[in-house]
């Protein structure tokens, strides 16, 4: 395959998921209640009213929160073994790229995706370590008693955290996704295209709203 048909495969792989998302977010603005992101936003904050209303609650409440942040632990781990991984195949080309004539304009399509992909996995790996870190200050206040002056006095923080976090883990989730399209590239650059409209579509299954999901 040519370059210059290698550097329009890389274009789509990227861009192709960049479109969905600016959609997404023109429609997140324009219909919120659409959007699956939105209500889950407003689930949490329902849930943490709910268990908060109830004395006794504190124990099951600190259970899933933590779930929450096993799973988010999860996703940075993945993230962390992926960027170590990457940051093995990437080195030696970028190595080779530096050392002969400067990274650009000489560096090859697949360079590029290579580094994108360091990108991507590394952007998964901060936001999911940012949701553990909000879920654990969540953890903190719901084992508060309910009805205590302290557990009332940082709600709305809990409130601010839980909506963080779980944005974060969203986030973190999504772009370990958005390895799909860099992976099928580097394997064939038509794969990365072909791959970046699937997982658009896997996305967008999880991104409308479904009533009773």
């Amino acid at each position: 395959m040519n370059a210059a048909a290698s550097w329009w495969a890389a274009l789509l792989t990227a861009a192709i998921p960049a479109l969905y998302e600016l959609l997404l977010w023109r429609t997140q603005r324009a219909r919120p209640g659409q959007v699956a992101r939105t209500a889950h936003a407003q689930l949490r904050e329902a849930w943490f009213h709910a268990v908060s209303a109830v004395p006794g609650t504190e124990i099951l409440a600190v259970q899933t929160l933590r779930n929450s942040l096993m799973s988010a632990t999860m996703i940075a781990s993945t993230a962390a073994i992926g960027l170590m991984g990457a940051a093995t195949l990437v080195a030696p080309s970028l190595q080779a790229v530096l050392a002969t004539q400067g990274l650009f304009p000489h560096a090859t399509a697949r360079l590029v995706m290579e580094l994108l992909l360091m990108t991507v996995l590394f952007a998964s790996l901060v936001f999911s370590v940012m949701a553990v870190r909000y879920y654990n200050h969540a953890g903190f206040i719901v084992a508060m008693p309910v009805g205590s002056p302290q557990r009332l006095q940082w709600s709305p923080a809990c409130v601010a955290y839980l909506r963080r976090a779980g944005l974060l883990y969203g986030w973190g989730l999504r772009h370990l996704i958005l390895v799909a399209p860099m992976l099928g590239f580097i394997v064939h650059p038509l794969a990365g295209p072909v791959a970046a409209m699937l997982v658009v579509l896997a996305l967008w299954g999880f991104d409308r709203l479904v009533p009773g999901r």
